[in-house]
């Protein structure tokens, strides 16, 4: 007999082929999850979290290779995810770790404490919702349909926000364009 969690899927999830699929899958899914981000607790919480996605989708997912193929592409994807937010995580606290008793922000070398100062100065003039989609943006790794979710606002309004801070992120840094550039580009 065939398991029917391997077919293609067009028809809708019901309760207990996604029961099934969750229990024929969940351990292998968990290795490999582990595997990739190397935490068994955040592996755990992303194969969930895939899970939780397909049930939510229930009514209108539409599989076109296996499910099982389906799954492990969903979890690669959000462990790729993860992984390129614990990146930006971690240089967010490498720099939060230099700051001066002052409490601004102490780099390297003398012109990138002006930079941080300055990218402090203008993140600050924005107006707090501009601010926080480019923060989510920028800081968290966030997708502007994700910034919407978390704000409560339109992917649109997410994009006007920050079509506005990085129109004034290039004004007020302008002088820092070429150490910005030489910055980013190395590392």
């Amino acid at each position: 007999m065939e398991d029917s969690s391997e077919n293609t899927l067009c028809a809708p999830i019901d309760e207990e082929l996604f029961e099934t699929t969750f229990k024929s899958h969940f351990q292998a899914l968990y290795a490999y999850a582990c595997m990739l981000v190397k935490d068994e607790d955040e592996a755990a919480e992303i194969v969930q979290t895939v899970f939780l996605k397909v049930w939510e989708k229930r009514e209108t997912i539409s599989i076109t290779s296996s499910l099982k193929a389906y799954l492990y592409q969903m979890v690669y994807r959000d462990s790729m995810n993860h992984l390129r937010h614990q990146k930006v995580k971690q240089k967010h606290h490498d720099i939060t770790l230099r700051q001066s008793s002052d409490g601004g922000l102490q780099m390297d070398e003398g012109h990138d404490h002006e930079l941080m100062d300055a990218l402090r100065k203008a993140l600050h003039v924005l107006p707090e919702k501009c601010r926080k989609v480019f923060l989510l943006s920028r800081y968290e790794s966030l997708k502007y349909h994700e910034i919407a979710d978390r704000l409560g606002i339109s992917v649109k309004t997410v994009e006007t926000h920050m079509g506005k801070a990085l129109k004034h992120l290039r004004i007020e840094l302008a002088d820092f364009l070429p150490i910005l550039f030489i910055l980013f580009t190395n590392s």
